[in-house]
């Protein structure tokens, strides 16, 4: 499982966890997750994403 950050506004989307309040379950690996779906704080898109490692 792996994190991923907006690289404009900081939030981290982690596959664990995935993000249910959006309908992404918990463990949706990051290509699983549609193209059209954007960051929950700012809008941007998930081209905008990069992977980070959070520890």
């Amino acid at each position: 499982m792996k994190k991923w950050e907006c690289e404009i506004c900081g939030f981290v989307y982690d596959e664990a966890l995935g993000l249910p309040e959006e309908g992404i379950p918990p463990g949706t690996s990051w290509d699983a997750v549609p193209e059209s779906w954007q960051c929950p704080d700012c809008g941007e898109s998930k081209a905008e994403f990069s992977m980070v490692e959070i520890g």
